[in-house]
């Protein structure tokens, strides 16, 4: 069709009005066809002229740079980014023609983070840059999948590892235990016999030294056990014994044991659960675990005090628990790292317990995810499957039977 326009345009000083009516209809359907086409991409396209000017914007692109048609009659296309990163990209990219290829940026799109790639090629006709095609895509998605695998990997592998591995420490930890144990008392034993036989002895202090000595050796072997423990709890296949149940009140019964150490630490908890929260089958044990975890996490968080607010919320699908607090967040390049082994920010932490509440859900057929900002918070979403328990009958065609 672009062919026959062409020709026809050559042409145009011999075409009857008639002729020339058909011509615009016609081009005016070939314009509203690309047009279709290009809104109904699922990733963004822009095209700017060699003065930066933006000509052609996709609905996708209008939606993620939040563009408006008005926009379009101002000047470069970075004047009505409102994206702080990608306006500065654009401005600092185009000028140069350089070609840029899957440079990413965090957007916020109607309250929710989405992570965009943007790409600029040069627009190439008859040989001569005419300006530049940007390319959008929402890799939100991806980057999740390609987490999601990684941290199933990463458990695999730590299964094969460690077990064997872990025995091998608890072992010799139980020995010394056992010993440290009777050096205390073959000490509290010389003390009593050192003190009968010198009155007015002066070794008090070297008994509390030893008494100092030994409780650091006891502090350092119960930190190695509960390592140790942690990592037999998340390599150890679930033996998952599922009930159906409340989260709802799952939620209140953990809060109400956790209650004095959050008054402790100076921390409102309010609670904003969905009374219409459908039951749903889940292990008890261990569901309280991962959250219990999620909570301590947060309490660590806000060493000064704070705020936690625990929710719950469904869709047809599913129910969502959300834990949110008001602490000190959690820096962008570790977002994707915090559910795996063996990370930790804290010194003294095991990287593990957001191990174990990744797998734990994941063992409930659910997902776990996490929304922050380094200084504003962090919020974990705990999405759990709300059991099929009608069977669903496809209709018959009116008129049909239904016998087979």
């Amino acid at each position: 069709m672009r062919d026959f326009i062409k020709r026809a345009l050559t042409k145009l000083n011999k075409l009857t009005a008639e002729q020339v009516a058909d011509l615009l209809v016609s081009a005016a359907t070939e314009i509203d066809r690309l047009e279709t086409a290009l809104d109904s991409l699922t990733n963004g396209v822009l095209v700017c002229d060699t003065r930066h000017t933006l000509l052609l914007a996709n609905k996708y692109a209008e939606r993620y740079l939040q563009i408006s048609h008005h926009d379009t009659e101002q000047g470069p296309i970075w004047t009505m980014i409102r994206n702080e990163q990608v306006r500065d990209f654009f401005e600092s990219t185009l000028p140069g023609g350089d070609r840029v290829e899957a440079r990413e940026f965090d957007l916020e799109i109607k309250g929710i983070q989405r992570l965009l790639s943007v790409s600029v090629l040069p627009l190439v006709r008859d040989r001569q840059v005419s300006g530049s095609l940007i390319h959008l895509e929402d890799i939100t998605e991806k980057r999740g999948k390609e987490a999601r695998l990684r941290r199933a990997e990463n458990l695999a592998s730590l299964t094969t590892l460690a077990a064997g591995v872990a025995h091998e420490i608890k072992n010799p930890l139980g020995s010394i235990s056992i010993h440290i144990q009777l050096i205390q008392k073959a000490m509290a034993a010389n003390r009593e016999y050192y003190f009968h036989d010198h009155p007015e002895g002066d070794a008090q202090g070297y008994f509390d030294l030893l008494d100092k000595y030994t409780a650091v050796v006891n502090e350092e072997i119960d930190r190695l056990n509960h390592i140790v423990v942690d990592f037999l709890f998340a390599v150890r296949p679930m033996d998952m014994e599922f009930r159906e149940g409340s989260v709802n009140a799952l939620i209140e019964e953990l809060i109400k044991f956790i209650r004095y150490e959050l008054d402790e630490a100076k921390i409102a908890c309010f609670l904003e659960l969905d009374e219409k929260l459908p039951s749903i089958d889940f292990d008890e044990r261990y569901l309280k675990q991962a959250l219990l975890n999620l909570i301590k996490n947060a309490i660590a968080a806000m060493p000064g005090g704070g705020a936690l607010t625990i929710s719950s919320g469904f869709t047809d699908t599913d129910i969502q628990i959300l834990i949110q607090d008001t602490g000190i967040g959690i820096p962008e390049e570790h977002l994707s790292k915090i559910f795996e082994p063996y990370f930790t920010t804290k010194s003294t932490g095991s990287g593990l317990g957001l191990t174990l509440v990744f797998k734990i859900i994941r063992e409930h057929k659910g997902e776990v995810t996490v929304k922050s900002r380094e200084g504003s918070g962090a919020c974990f979403i705990l999405t759990l499957p709300i059991p099929q328990r009608e069977t669903r009958l496809i209709r018959a065609p009116d008129g049909a039977s239904g016998e087979v």
